[in-house]
């Protein structure tokens, strides 16, 4: 297949100290550490995303433009499939097979419930549907809204979710591990092309795989032809709110 022009990692391997952050970031397994340092091991292996970006404590990794080999989905999958058969079978206790950090079992003590209250929790959430995937561009619910992109597993975690996050916001909720990138930038950018989104907060779980979610509203707002900065809230395991990052 004849190479492209397109978006593609590049790795600074001077900057770069073969830390591995960024290795369980790339769901495609396209960077693994060699002789120290990492790597992109192929360019079709690469969708040109760039979920290891906010994983790099060196700002080794940036995204380029250039003449690449085009990703190739059905060669990652076969890629990745060859990896875990030549896993050994023995592993640490608490990491789980795909070998993703952000996957390791963890235990810990709930938090102490706070005083009883004689009100009922209220909801604040104000539309249906909320998935990436279900909802419509030209949703009414969406004009001249603010905007809450949620990881799924944050309404679970941090237990003010609709107290603190979610109030005055159009809420909408996806997984950027296990499903499509792709597509949700395409229907992100369907939506910031299709409204004026005065205000959008990003909230992801403190684990690497999560850190894929901010760079598809990045890249949504770029397809959009959108600058607009945007806020990103980390959430822990335990559900604290362990970061506030401001991306433009």
């Amino acid at each position: 297949m004849p190479k492209i022009i397109r978006k593609i990692v590049e790795i600074d391997e001077e900057l770069c100290d073969g830390c591995g952050q960024c290795v369980p970031a790339c769901a495609e397994g396209a960077i693994q550490i060699i002789e120290g340092k990492a790597r992109l091991i192929d360019e079709k292996f690469c969708d040109g995303l760039g979920a290891c970006l906010g994983d790099c404590p060196k700002g080794a990794i940036k995204i380029v433009e250039r003449e690449a080999d085009p990703f190739d989905e059905e060669a990652v999958k076969a890629f990745l499939a060859s990896q875990k058969k030549e896993a050994p079978e023995t592993k640490e206790e608490g990491t789980l097979p795909c070998g993703c950090p952000g996957s390791a079992m963890q235990v810990f003590t709930p938090s102490a419930p706070g005083p009883c209250s004689c009100e009922k929790p209220s909801s604040a959430l104000s539309h249906w549907p909320i998935q990436i995937k279900l909802v419509p561009p030209e949703a009414p619910f969406l004009k001249g809204a603010p905007l809450l992109v949620a990881a799924d597993c944050v309404g679970f975690s941090y237990p003010a979710f609709h107290q603190d996050l979610l109030p005055g916001k159009v809420l909408l909720v996806g997984c950027p591990k296990f499903d499509n990138a792709e597509e949700y930038v395409a229907k992100v950018s369907q939506i910031f092309a299709s409204n004026l989104i005065p205000e959008i907060t990003v909230a992801i779980m403190e684990v690497p795989c999560c850190r894929g979610l901010p760079m598809i509203i990045k890249k949504g707002l770029e397809l959009a032809g959108k600058k607009q900065p945007f806020r990103v809230v980390v959430i822990s395991p335990k559900g604290e709110i362990v970061a506030e990052e401001n991306w433009n």
